[in-house]
């Protein structure tokens, strides 16, 4: 009941309530923001290890492939050479598309990436200029 008499003390404690509102309201607003930051981070950063992950395992097969190469010219019998090679003309087929496929995912999640850091960056560059 002495709160409500004063009215000096009322109106600080009005004054108080109103910037604690605000106060949270700011605070939200940055969470939000952070958390969009974050989310946009992850979804770069993923789509930049998918990519790592399905060049390496292309690239891996490559390797494999060059290995099975090595062991044919080493290899004298014709039955041999020709049993590897009628195997070893699809993959290579299908490894073609596979490094043509992840050229172009590559390609497009690398300029998703851009846009991504584009957006943030003018998003940052607007606060700095209204702060």
């Amino acid at each position: 009941m002495l709160e409500t008499q004063d009215p000096e003390k009322k109106k600080l404690i009005e004054t108080s309530e109103r910037h604690k509102r605000e106060l949270q309201k700011e605070v939200s607003a940055i969470s939000k923001k952070t958390e969009k930051a974050l989310k946009n981070g992850l979804i770069i950063g993923g789509s930049l290890v998918l990519t790592y992950i399905l060049i390496s395992q292309i690239g891996a097969s490559k390797k494999k492939r060059k290995k099975v190469k090595a062991k044919i010219a080493k290899n004298d019998l014709e039955e041999d050479d020709e049993v590897v090679e009628t195997s070893s003309g699809m993959p290579s087929f299908l490894a073609t598309i596979g490094e043509n496929l992840a050229s172009q995912a590559t390609l497009i999640l690398l300029d998703f990436a851009k846009d991504k850091l584009a957006e943030y960056l003018n998003k940052r560059k607007a606060e700095n200029e209204n702060s």
